[in-house]
């Protein structure tokens, strides 16, 4: 990416210049004026998105990322513009969940940013279009990973749009922070959770962490809520059921609603179709498109 001139002769090594067009004019106490035009180029594209929202959990293998590409595709479906950043840097699931594997994203005629991936009318963006095979493992550090994130939202040109989901790694390290951090005081969040207890005492942590960072929640999901048997139609509640509804009351959490469990929800995402493209008739895609409502109205 094309990088603008450095600091004027004034403010070299220093910040917070005063010089009327230096680069770091404005920069924040010890930022250089590269860090500065970055900042500056992340909030003026971030600018013309409405709402950004992280869907968060304390706890792996909660189906967060399959909640996550479904409630992008719903709210897609219902008419709104939409982006889908999958922040998961060890484990980018989005071009496995969308069928876009060994897509690479294009860059402007100007070569200042990335284009978003197209999908059904989805803008995506993910760690996974990046690597060579899917199979590479990704070993970095915390500071590598806040720049490759801090590059997703400065260098992809994401235009306008109403909604801009994130797909973010469980719990509340490195990753959630740096998403909320950069993404500002406006960023919202969807937990996602299970019903069972042992899932649901991580989850209260990400309850805890946009507590502590003002961060405004939307709402709990409790997914895998209930299982429908196809053959004698009786409800088996595999995980239990109500766990994520009674957690959410108890901590003063809005309820967004349950998804049951369906086969059909594995099969589309390892099919390369969300569950709401494939069988939007399902239960399971009434529910996600009934949360994605919800979250029009949250939002409005």
């Amino acid at each position: 990416m094309k990088q603008s001139d450095s600091a004027c002769g004034s403010c070299a090594d220093k910040s917070g210049c005063s010089e009327k067009g230096c680069p770091s004019a404005g920069a924040r106490p010890g930022e250089s004026a590269e860090q500065h035009e970055r900042r500056m180029l992340m909030q003026q594209r971030l600018g013309h998105i409405r709402n950004k929202i992280l869907v968060m959990s304390g706890k792996g293998g909660v189906g967060k990322s399959s909640t996550a590409v479904n409630l992008a595709m719903a709210l897609a479906q219902q008419g709104h513009a939409v982006g889908l950043v999958d922040v998961d840097i060890h484990g980018p699931s989005v071009p496995k969940m969308l069928g876009l594997e060994g897509v690479r994203p294009k860059i402007t005629e100007a070569e200042d940013a990335m284009l978003p991936v197209n999908y059904e009318g989805l803008k995506v963006m993910s760690i996974g279009f990046m690597l060579e095979k899917d199979t590479d493992a990704v070993i970095w550090r915390g500071a590598m990973k806040a720049g490759v994130i801090q590059q997703f939202l400065a260098d992809v040109e994401w235009g306008y749009l109403d909604y801009l989901v994130v797909d973010c790694p469980p719990g509340t390290g490195d990753e959630p922070l740096s998403v909320a951090q950069f993404l500002g005081t406006d960023a919202q969040a969807v937990i996602v959770t299970t019903p069972q207890e042992v899932a649901l005492n991580d989850v209260r942590k990400s309850i805890t962490f946009c507590h502590q960072l003002k961060m405004n929640l939307l709402g709990v999901v409790e997914n895998m809520s209930g299982f429908v048997c196809p053959h004698c139609n009786e409800v088996i509640d595999l995980f239990k059921k109500g766990g994520g509804r009674q957690m959410a009351e108890a901590m003063g959490a809005p309820f967004l609603g349950a998804v049951p469990v369906d086969p059909d929800m594995v099969n589309a995402g390892d099919s390369g179709k969300p569950v709401v493209l494939a069988h939007p008739e399902s239960e399971i895609s009434k529910a996600l498109q009934q949360i994605a409502r919800e979250l029009v109205d949250k939002t409005a």
